[in-house]
């Protein structure tokens, strides 16, 4: 009853924001270089659901998920959100673009039962998980689906980015399955 477990790793995402094409690429390389390799990479869609970032990024802000092979510890979610908000700025200064913020990372955690994304901002939905940071479920994976809530943001209610959080999530439980084989841990920790 008082035995404390270790949580399961999780899938680490990265949802990328960006002014155009050449911003895109080098975000997704700044990722890369910094988090580790890729195993999936979505699509690139125009993000259009609304003009929330119209004044940093620009009017046409296109949207790619990258997935991160390794298997990432969940307490290390703020850790992540600092990092990618240092790529995010280092690219605002090398890319320049006429926007402030030509790029936008957001981190997030795939289990197999929802969707955690990281944020600097506080809400009545939102936790706090530590060095500044907040956090919350925007998607629940239930009887086979991805579902929205409340407060999910309206760009997560398209059936793309449900495909591919889909392919990321069975991803992992093919990795978690592997560990159950193999012991020998494919996590990354930060605090270890």
């Amino acid at each position: 009853m008082w035995e404390l477990k270790e949580p399961n790793p999780v899938k680490l995402i990265v949802g990328i924001l960006a002014s155009d094409e050449r911003c895109l690429a080098a975000a997704r390389e700044a990722v890369l270089a910094s988090l580790g390799p890729a195993d999936l990479l979505s699509e690139t869609w125009c993000f259009d659901q609304t003009d929330y970032y119209a004044d940093e990024i620009g009017a046409s802000v296109l949207r790619q998920f990258v997935s991160i092979e390794a298997l990432a510890h969940p307490g290390d979610l703020a850790d992540i959100k600092h990092r990618t908000n240092a790529i995010e700025q280092h690219l605002a200064t090398a890319l320049a673009m006429p926007y402030p913020r030509p790029v936008n990372l957001d981190p997030g955690l795939i289990e197999p039962s929802k969707l955690i994304l990281a944020s600097t901002k506080n809400f009545a939905h939102r936790i706090y998980i530590g060095r500044r940071m907040y956090a919350e479920v925007t998607l629940v994976f239930d009887k086979g689906q991805w579902r929205t809530l409340p407060y999910t943001f309206p760009d997560y209610y398209r059936p793309e980015y449900h495909g591919f959080l889909s392919l990321v999530r069975a991803r992992l439980v093919e990795q978690l399955r592997q560990q159950t084989r193999n012991p020998k841990p494919e996590i990354r920790n930060e605090h270890e």
